[in-house]
Parts: structure tokens; C-alpha cells; sequence
């Protein structure tokens, strides 16, 4: 028998939607809603209440919380609606619910742009999630860039948002060697700011550092790829800022793997500057099989 559909306190039928975001993080105080502070989490779901006429705004479920500055190309998120609001979204025209919303989200989030018609956040896709799914816990991984410009050449003004102006040539050969040794299962915590009560074991599946070709939009930058299958705070830009270390001879490429192995954090790891780095995707399995990745996911993670 079918499990029944969600209510909310009034007893009327909640539907779950998958929202997929973008935002350039510089004028947000992160994702996370935070009293008296602008943050995305907090003018989506502002934004939600309004177009939806809800008494109070949805609360979000984010795949992962951004800190201040970071952007995001491919973030997702979930919310409960009441159906008859979903449902209403169209008006009176003939457009699916999630084409509608979306459209009428990028109406309101654009209003007060200092550049007409645009905004910071915009909601690129609403759509009825499948059954089971879970924004943050049905994730099997998530996806992140990190720019650097390393010689005046490559400082582009129109980028400068997103990408790391640094005053130092990287030796890209020596990072691409240091991130080999720290991919698998590990606890980070020598890479993580602590959380009481959080695991810091993560598997790192993909830390790959290039300079793209002349065909690349990022053709002149140094750039890190990371994907694991869930991040601690501040674990990506400790990673970033080891590296450095590597790339400007600093540090030996075994270096950021001695860090990892002591397992505390080490003062020498720099954490790099937050508006180089942007969530670029989130990966998800076949949605049969989200729900039974949900309650995998929610388990506390162990080594072997």
C-alpha cells in the first residue's frame, strides 16, 4: 500500500518539490537563514511565500549549505507546498505549474536589482520531485570549482567575483601530485572546521587541478575540481589553501597528506578566499532508488 501523501497543520495535501538554483554568493551571508542578515535560503523562501500566497514562507532543504560569497551554478533544493497552491501557479494561463512558478519566482527575485530584469539567485527549474527524494540525503555527491588567476595575464575584471587573483605562479604539476594522495575514505578533520555532534568522514572521489586549454571558458586559470560524496565546513577551501601551499613551493606534495593524517587541524592550512569557489553540480541515482539512498545517507558515517 501507498504511504499517505504528507499534510500540513490545516490537513491539506503537501506536494515536495525539487527547486535547482544559481546564485552569485558575493552580497549573501551564505545559504543559511540567519536573523537580520541577507542570505539565499532566506529570499528564496520569501520569494516562495509571495508567489504561492502562503500565510509563511516554506522552509528549504538544501543538497549543501554554501558559506558567505560562494556561489553556485547547479545548487538543489526541496520544499513542501500545500497541492492547491502548486497547483495554482499557472493562473489563468496554460503553463505547467513548474514553468509558471519559475517564472513568476524570477519576477519577484528580481525586483530591486540595481540591473533591471536581473538578479543574484535565480530559480532555474521547479519540478514534482519523484518519491523518496531528499535534496540533502539523496545526494550521492556534489560537485565544486575552484578559479585561480596566477599571473596578471589572466586577471580578468568582469571575473574578479569569481576567481582568486593571486600574486604567485602555481606549479600545477606538484598540487595535481599532492591532491593523489588524499582521495578515498578519510575523516578530514585536519581539513574541517569542527561541528559538535558531525562526522568529519567523507569520501573524496575526484581532486583534479588543471589549466584549461585555449578552448575552455577558463582558458588562462588554474582550476580544482572537487567531488565528494558530502563536504564538512570549510573542507573545500582548507584543501584549496594546502595546495597553494604545494603549488607556490612552500610545502612538499606529501605535505597535505601528512596534514590529513595527523587528523587536527593544522594552523599552516590556509583556508582560501570563499568567492573562488562555486557548486557547480549535484549528482542524484535513478529516482527508484532515492529513497533507499536517503535513508543510507542519514546513517553516521564509519571507516572501514
Amino acid at each position: 500500500m501507498a504511504a499517505a501523501a504528507p499534510e500540513d497543520a490545516q490537513g491539506e495535501e503537501l506536494v515536495r518539490l525539487r527547486l535547482d538554483l544559481a546564485y552569485d554568493g558575493t552580497a549573501f551571508a551564505g545559504w543559511a537563514s540567519q536573523p537580520g542578515l541577507r542570505t539565499v535560503q532566506g529570499v528564496v523562501e520569501e520569494a516562495l511565500g509571495r508567489v504561492l500566497r502562503l500565510p509563511e514562507p516554506p522552509r528549504l532543504t538544501v543538497a549543501g549549505r554554501t558559506d558567505a560569497g560562494v556561489h553556485a551554478r547547479g545548487q538543489v533544493a526541496h520544499v513542501e507546498v500545500p497541492r492547491t497552491a502548486w497547483e495554482s501557479a499557472p493562473g489563468r494561463s496554460d503553463r505547467q505549474p513548474g514553468d509558471a512558478l519559475a517564472a513568476r519566482l524570477a519576477g519577484v527575485l528580481g525586483q530591486g536589482s540595481a540591473v533591471r530584469g536581473s538578479s543574484d539567485v535565480v530559480v532555474r527549474r521547479v519540478s514534482e520531485a519523484p518519491a523518496g527524494f531528499d535534496a540533502r540525503f539523496s545526494a550521492t555527491w556534489r560537485r565544486y570549482r575552484y578559479r585561480i588567476a596566477d599571473e596578471p595575464g589572466s586577471y580578468d575584471p568582469l571575473r574578479r567575483r569569481e576567481v582568486l587573483w593571486h600574486r604567485r605562479a602555481l606549479d600545477v604539476d606538484a598540487m595535481v601530485a599532492a591532491a593523489g594522495e588524499l582521495l578515498g575514505a578519510h575523516d578530514f578533520a585536519a581539513y574541517c572546521k569542527p561541528r559538535q555532534g558531525a562526522t568529519t568522514i567523507r569520501t573524496l572521489q575526484d581532486l583534479d587541478w588543471e589549466r584549461p586549454g585555449p578552448a575552455s571558458p577558463d582558458a588562462g586559470l588554474v582550476v580544482a575540481t572537487v567531488r565528494a560524496d558530502a563536504f564538512c565546513h570549510s573542507m573545500v577551501r582548507a584543501l584549496v589553501g594546502a595546495h597553494l601551499a604545494v603549488g607556490e613551493g612552500r610545502r612538499d606534495p606529501a605535505w597535505p597528506a601528512a596534514v590529513l593524517a595527523a587528523g587536527v587541524r593544522d594552523p599552516a592550512v590556509g583556508v582560501a578566499p570563499a568567492h573562488g569557489l562555486t557548486l557547480e553540480e549535484v549528482g542524484y541515482p535513478p529516482p527508484a532508488a532515492m529513497g533507499a539512498r536517503a535513508t543510507r545517507a542519514r546513517a553516521v558515517r564509519t571507516l572501514p
